[in-house]
């Protein structure tokens, strides 16, 4: 059966690749004229999400820049240290919702200085998989289609983060046990 599954996984995405286009002709639609179109859409699509994109690459430089950042993970220090969440992973709590690359960058320090296997690593590992790039992706996509109005959609996205931060870390406790470092 793994076998199988192997052979069929490895030809699922070229099998599709083939097949569209094979489809498509045998229908009479024109394949590459088709292709370009979306092509086209495509690149417009890319120009029109750009004053987005700076916008909000300006704001996280802004926010982290200022220090308001390290300020609010400062403030919360206590709290986590009272829980026993280990601090050093809050600043996901804040870039993850914001920036994918960001976050990555900031998970991959913190692997790099307690290492893949410790806590830290773990739980930064973990929330960096449970949770999304919400700011991000209702900028970017809400941008591209003219939504000016997500309120509700950011406090959803938002209130998913969190609950997938909370829980990146009470899995990582119970599964790993409540070692810190």
């Amino acid at each position: 059966m793994y076998a199988f599954v192997s052979a069929l996984s490895a030809w699922a995405i070229p099998a599709i690749i083939v097949f569209i286009p094979l489809y498509a002709y045998f229908r009479r639609v024109p394949v590459y004229e088709t292709f370009v179109e979306g092509a086209k859409d495509g690149f417009q699509t890319s120009i029109n999400i750009i004053p987005t994109l700076v916008g909000m690459m300006v704001a996280i430089s802004v926010f982290r820049a200022s220090g308001a950042m390290d300020w609010m993970v400062s403030m919360l220090r206590p709290l986590l240290d009272w829980v026993g969440i280990p601090g050093e992973v809050m600043p996901l709590a804040f870039l993850r919702p914001i920036t994918g690359a960001g976050s990555l960058a900031f998970t991959t320090d913190l692997i790099k200085m307690y290492g893949p296997d410790s806590m830290i690593g773990r739980i930064a590992s973990t929330i960096q998989g449970s949770t999304d790039t919400t700011i991000y992706v209702l900028t970017v996509y809400f941008g591209a289609i003219g939504i000016k109005k997500g309120r509700y959609a950011l406090k959803v996205g938002l209130f998913s983060d969190l609950v997938g931060f909370i829980a990146a870390i009470v899995v990582c406790f119970l599964v790993f046990g409540f070692i810190t470092g």
